[in-house]
């Protein structure tokens, strides 16, 4: 009897062991679709979060151009929906964001060049906000402010246009 009740005893453990394998499959079932509805669930309400975007300069007057190293990128903090704030982080092709040029208000840099320009970034929230075409709303922009060099388009002896700055060194 010894050994037909081992073989049973044998049996249940076995039955047991794939009952309990059983109940963990289904409980991380429901662990993760409980998780995928807490996160859609969490994408409805209101979030902020920060996008990196890369920047283009357009328009710059026929008489200047860019000569300093400006910015690049522009980091925007975003506040909306979180439906917005996913698709804005996960598009794959972002769009470069356009200053304009000709349609900001840009400053002369106190400094030792007359060249030197800034632009204040919160001025370009209402064009950024449309260009990035979301229900987002932009908080800030870092960095707050953007500062590049116009120098003006000097003509050298050939008549090829030669870059140099509005100072120049006299001797």
């Amino acid at each position: 009897m010894k050994g037909e009740n081992g073989k049973r005893t044998e049996m249940l453990m076995k039955k047991g062991a794939r009952v309990i394998n059983r109940d963990i499959a289904v409980f991380a079932f429901f662990l993760f679709l409980s998780f995928i509805f807490w996160y859609l669930n969490s994408l409805g309400k209101e979030n902020e979060a920060e996008i990196k975007y890369q920047v283009e300069y357009t328009n710059i007057p026929k008489e200047r151009v860019i000569t300093a190293e400006q910015p690049a990128d522009l980091n925007l903090f975003l506040k909306g929906p979180g439906y917005s704030i996913l698709k804005l982080k996960i598009s794959v092709k972002k769009a470069p964001l356009i200053i304009d040029i000709s349609k900001v208000t840009y400053k002369r840099a106190a400094g030792d060049r007359a060249s030197n320009y800034y632009i204040v970034t919160s001025g370009l929230s209402k064009s950024l906000n449309v260009q990035i075409k979301s229900g987002c709303e932009i908080i800030s922009i870092k960095p707050d402010t953007l500062f590049f060099a116009l120098d003006k388009v000097v003509a050298n002896s050939s008549g090829i246009p030669d870059n140099k700055s509005d100072n120049k060194n006299k001797q």
